[in-house]
C-alpha cells in the first residue's frame, strides 16, 4: 500500500517537465550578438570616429577601447558561468579585467590632480554626459540578453550576477561608442566613458536580481 508520503512524491514528480540544459556556447553567442548589434548601431547610426577609415589610430583609443572590450568579455563570460553553478567554480577573471579598466579613470584623476598642483586649471568636458548616456543605452541589448539567460539558469548569487550584467553591458556599450566618439584625451575617456560602466553596474546590481528571481 502506498503511503501518504509516496503519494505526495508521485504528485511532485508528475508535475516535473524536462528542461533544455544551458550550453556555454549559446550564452557566448548571445553576448557576441549583443556586442555586434551595439557596434552596428554606433557605426551606422552615429557614424565612425574621424580618421578611423583612414587608418589613423590613436594609441589612447586603442588602449581604452581594448580594455573596455576585454572587460565586457570577462564579465559576460562570468555571468554565463554563474547561470550554471558548479562546485569549485570560482570566476575571478572579471576582477582582473575591472582592475585594468579602472586604470583609465585613475589616470584621469591623477592627471587632474597634477594639473591642479602645477597651477593649471583643467577643464571638464561639459558635454561628456552625452557619451555616458549613449554608452549606457548601447549596452541595454547586452543587459536584456544576459538577464534572460540568467532567468533560464540558477545563479546562486543574484546580486553579483546583476552587478556583472551591468558591468558587461556598460563595457560593451562604451566599446561600441568608442568607434564613434572623437575624443582621445584620457580625462574624457576615464571620466565619462568610465562613468557609463559605473552607472550600468549600479543599475544592474539593483534591477537584475529582482528580474531573475521566480
Amino acid at each position: 500500500m502506498p503511503t501518504r508520503t509516496d503519494t505526495f512524491i508521485d504528485t511532485l514528480v508528475a508535475q516535473l517537465e524536462p528542461v533544455r540544459p544551458l550550453k556555454q556556447a549559446g550564452g557566448l553567442s548571445h553576448a557576441l550578438a549583443a556586442v555586434l548589434a551595439a557596434t552596428g548601431i554606433a557605426v551606422f547610426g552615429l557614424g565612425l570616429r574621424p580618421g578611423l577609415l583612414g587608418g589613423k589610430l590613436d594609441p589612447v583609443f586603442l588602449l581604452s577601447s581594448g580594455l573596455f572590450l576585454l572587460l565586457a568579455c570577462a564579465a559576460s563570460f562570468s555571468v554565463i558561468q554563474m547561470s550554471r553553478p558548479q562546485v569549485g567554480n570560482h570566476q575571478t577573471g572579471w576582477l582582473w579585467a575591472t582592475a585594468m579598466a579602472a586604470l583609465l579613470p585613475a589616470s584621469a584623476l591623477l592627471i587632474w590632480i597634477v594639473s591642479l598642483a602645477s597651477g593649471d586649471h583643467p577643464s571638464v568636458d561639459e558635454n561628456g554626459w552625452v557619451c555616458t548616456a549613449l554608452g549606457v543605452a548601447l549596452g541595454l541589448g547586452m543587459a536584456v540578453l544576459l538577464t534572460l539567460w540568467l532567468r533560464r539558469g540558477a545563479p546562486t548569487s543574484p546580486e553579483r550576477a546583476g552587478l556583472l550584467t551591468g558591468i558587461a553591458s556598460g563595457s560593451a556599450g562604451i566599446f561600441a561608442l568608442a568607434l564613434h566618439c572623437p575624443h582621445n584625451d584620457i580625462a574624457h575617456i576615464g571620466l565619462w566613458h568610465g562613468l557609463a560602466v559605473l552607472v550600468s553596474a549600479l543599475a544592474g546590481r539593483w534591477i537584475v536580481p529582482a528580474a531573475i528571481r521566480w
